[in-house]
């Protein structure tokens, strides 16, 4: 029963990460046929995020670079912030034993939820930017 229970929570958490994800994503995702395929998809999808993080954080460092109180505070904030995404998919999945517990959807699970975390830190710098003017 638990693993039944387990099984639905993790195809339900599975749509929810589904809700934001890329045109390549969908697109590669709706092509792949076995576990290995989209787990594949979701990485990629993961790494074109986290991409797309270090070209906004780039950016708003380029902004500010003339302002070191600020530099110095928005690289403390994304050391946090990354911290965090570790501690909240450690904390979503707290398993010692991931594979065993969740089973082979996992590393789909978890590259779709650090997708969707970075999604949002990257609006977050967007924000930022725009408040920062150059000087």
């Amino acid at each position: 029963m638990k693993c039944l229970v387990v099984a639905f929570l993790m195809t339900v958490f599975s749509f929810a990460c589904f809700a934001q994800d890329s045109a390549e994503y969908r697109a590669c995702s709706d092509k792949a046929n076995t576990q290995s395929e989209m787990t594949a998809c979701a990485s990629d999808e993961a790494a074109r995020v986290d991409a797309k993080l270090k070209t906004t954080y780039r950016a708003l460092l380029a902004r500010v670079t003339s302002q070191p109180e600020a530099l110095a505070k928005i690289k403390a904030a994304e050391r946090a912030w990354i911290a965090y995404r570790h501690a909240y998919i450690e904390a979503t999945y707290p398993a010692e034993d991931k594979a065993t517990e969740y089973g082979s959807i996992y590393p789909l699970d978890v590259n779709l939820l650090r997708a969707k975390l970075t999604r949002r830190q990257v609006a977050a710098l967007e924000d930022m930017l725009l408040h920062y003017t150059p000087k």
